[in-house]
């Protein structure tokens, strides 16, 4: 496990990005892929995704932007449902309808004459789903994870306020009209909101931007706290890169699917003082994340 002090290595400034659409399940996603601006030939690929209710324009082509600068083609995308792409209903956070998502781009990735290889990057909730598809799709090569966020329903009992609770939010998730039944993503003032005063979602010069939905369908928690994020360890044998710190949100979920996997795994870890919405957006803690993560990919 390496360990820092985010002094960070030069970047190559020049990004170019394409605006890209493809089907995942007869609908219609919107991505944008970034490159080198001087790329030539084929060059390897990685799919970014990035926290629960978020979009292309946050943390995904945040990363994105940084793999590019350090010669990948990087795909950041809208799920079903949300940001620019089509789907109904809107706004549910369905670990399955995502995952099947990245199976899509991995497909239209694979397509494009410029792309040599794919690798996955999951940040936050969409580790689980990330690492998934590294597992079951043989198109995907290593898979790193920043900021993991890996809970099992036993976790997420244990986060959500106890059985009851979830008993009573799994209950609202399938009662009739509840996908039309939409709350807030995120609120630095209404409690009633799903990341009441959360850091960096309800922050205007951070994540709360024109381009997030900052919604959230309340037929979402049926399907977020049923899922198995760590059911894939036992299906990785890739090679994984976990990039954290002793203050991510969900520390358990990253070291209980370290033990569980037996796929070769390295990790990089930043210092206490490193939070999860750091990773987000914080510029040098990115740039650490993203220096690790190119190193990784490129081994």
């Amino acid at each position: 496990m390496a360990t820092i002090n985010l002094q960070s290595k030069p970047v190559q400034k020049g990004v170019a990005s394409e605006p890209v659409s493809f089907d995942s399940k007869g609908v219609t996603l919107k991505g944008t892929l970034y490159k080198p601006d001087n790329a030539e030939g084929r060059i390897a690929g990685v799919i970014a995704t990035g926290a629960w209710t978020t979009v292309k324009e946050q943390m995904p082509g945040t990363y994105a932007r940084e793999l590019a600068a350090r010669g990948f083609a990087a795909l950041a995308f809208d799920f079903s449902g949300w940001g620019e792409s089509a789907g109904t209903p809107r706004y549910v956070e369905d670990p399955v309808t995502k995952t099947a998502d990245i199976n899509a781009a991995v497909a239209y990735m694979a397509g494009r004459e410029d792309i040599k290889e794919l690798h996955g990057l999951g940040i936050c909730a969409s580790s689980g789903y990330m690492a998934e598809a590294v597992a079951d799709n043989e198109q995907l090569g290593k898979l790193a994870l920043v900021a993991p966020w890996l809970h099992d329903a036993p976790m997420a009992e244990g986060i959500y306020g106890g059985a009851e609770a979830v008993a009573g939010m799994i209950a609202a998730s399938e009662a009739e009209g509840a996908a039309e039944t939409v709350l807030l993503g995120a609120s630095a003032t209404d409690a009633n909101s799903v990341m009441y005063q959360a850091p960096y979602y309800t922050e205007e010069d951070r994540g709360l931007i024109a381009a997030y939905d900052n919604k959230f369908s309340v037929a979402s928690w049926k399907p977020w706290l049923t899922y198995d994020a760590q059911a894939s360890a036992d299906r990785l044998t890739k090679p994984i890169l976990m990039v954290g710190s002793p203050s991510i949100a969900l520390l358990a979920g990253a070291e209980a699917y370290e033990t569980r996997t037996n796929a070769p795994l390295e990790k990089f870890w930043l210092g206490e003082n490193v939070t999860q919405f750091d990773f987000y957006d914080r510029v040098d803690v990115v740039k650490a994340a993203s220096d690790a993560v190119a190193d990784f990919l490129n081994a």
